[in-house]
């Protein structure tokens, strides 16, 4: 999505100061044309994890180093250069979104966004169920989760790998805006 890849070629321009945006009604686009409001973003159990992302939109390709970290109050996620300095900070809650971010480039994605896929991969079917449009789809089928339009449309394809006990997304295709995430769990 293009979302992804402007927030995965801005870690590469490094610039600015942080600047704090607090989102009360976060909202995301599952393709163009449609916008859902998120999930609340309580989830059990709560999981951390660091991950690297790398993004793949028109022959072009980025990676970016996230620290995760959801609850049942809220969700953060944490952007970090190569070198380790962090680039943004999302977190979610009751409240809305607040973001920090440490790269001024006016073609930021909002937050939303990016927590938007994220959620996707995460939080269960039940959550989502109630913010979807009507006559749209997302079901789990083992190690895939498949988001699906009115019209039967493939929009987004989630893959998994089983880790222990624990489903992780190792893959987000989004076929709508023609992106793709690959996502390598860190060892602790």
């Amino acid at each position: 999505m293009r979302r992804l890849a402007i927030v995965l070629c801005a870690v590469l321009l490094l610039a600015g100061c942080a600047r704090p945006v607090t989102t009360a009604m976060p909202q995301a686009w599952l393709k163009p044309g449609v916008q859902v409001s998120l999930p609340p973003p309580g989830i059990r159990p709560a999981f951390s994890e660091q991950q690297l992302l790398t993004g793949k939109v028109k022959g072009q390709q980025q990676s970016l180093m996230v620290l995760l970290s959801a609850n049942s109050d809220s969700v953060t996620l944490a952007g970090l250069s190569s070198l380790g300095i962090r680039l943004f900070r999302l977190t979610y809650s009751s409240s809305g979104i607040h973001s920090e971010q440490a790269i001024a480039l006016p073609k930021m994605p909002p937050a939303s966004q990016v927590l938007a896929d994220v959620m996707l991969s995460r939080w269960p079917v039940s959550a989502w169920q109630p913010v979807l449009p009507r006559g749209w789809t997302l079901v789990d089928a083992g190690l895939q989760r498949q988001l699906r339009d009115q019209n039967g449309t493939l929009i987004t394809e989630i893959h998994y790998l089983m880790r222990g006990d624990r489903r992780q997304p190792v893959s987000i295709q989004q076929f709508a805006f023609g992106y793709l995430i690959t996502i390598q769990t860190l060892d602790p």
